[in-house]
């Protein structure tokens, strides 16, 4: 019996490191996950309707229409300052959305550094690095594997810097925040912004094709948080 348990034993050691889409979720995680995915959209949406819908340019006229309608008759500057007010509720949302995501992101630290060993990204990528095997299509499965993850690190940073540089916006009245360096970190806050949306977009579209594969359930996983097999 000894022997035959420490072949098992030694069976099934390796398959616990095997790189695999279908792990298990903890709460805490796909908790996160949502939020996040709640919180990115609704930045989101605040962005393209400041920007569009409700850019000041473009609602002046309307305003400007609306009251003369009313037998109200105001100058190009009074209807832009009652335009730029709408323009103002939009970003003062969106400044409200982005201290969650820097609650979000500070929270995912914690729980990275709460979870069992296991289950830490850092742990993950490291298994994977070390697996090795001879099945056919195992390793193109580790590359799959490892190229997910990496890009989750590359995601976290983005976040990293979106956070930091929306702060340094939020507190622009800050001596040392103005000028060029407001500038500078706008540019930043907007790229990085869009690096964002842009890896959203590819992750949305690799989660459909892998739940398509052999990988189905991925999204339910990530509801549910089990694990197939």
């Amino acid at each position: 019996m000894k022997g035959q348990d420490a072949a098992v034993i030694l069976y099934i050691h390796p398959m616990d490191n095997t790189p695999t889409f279908q792990e298990k979720h903890p709460l805490s995680i796909r908790l996160w996950h949502w939020i996040l995915f709640v919180a990115m959209s609704c930045t989101l949406i605040t962005v393209l309707l400041a920007s569009t819908i409700f850019r000041t340019r473009n609602t002046t006229a309307l305003v400007t229409d609306e009251l003369q309608q009313k037998g109200v008759t105001v100058n190009p500057e009074q209807a832009r300052a009652v335009s730029h007010a709408f323009s103002d509720k939009l970003w003062d949302l969106h400044t409200l959305i982005g201290y969650v995501i820097c609650g979000l992101l500070l929270s995912r630290m914690l729980i990275e550094i709460s979870l069992p060993g296991g289950e830490k990204l850092r742990t993950k990528l490291k298994n994977a690095l070390q697996f090795k095997s001879a099945a056919a299509g195992a390793m193109d499965d580790r590359q799959h594997y490892l190229l997910a993850k990496r890009s989750y690190v590359v995601f976290y940073f983005l976040i990293l810097v979106m956070a930091l540089t929306g702060l340094g916006l939020a507190f622009e009245d800050v001596p040392w925040l103005k000028g060029s360096t407001h500038k500078f970190i706008k540019q930043v806050h907007s790229i990085t912004q869009y690096l964002i949306y842009g890896y959203i977009l590819l992750h949305l579209c690799g989660v459909i094709r892998t739940d398509k594969g052999k990988n189905a359930g991925l999204v339910s996983r990530m509801i549910h948080g089990k694990k197939e097999g």
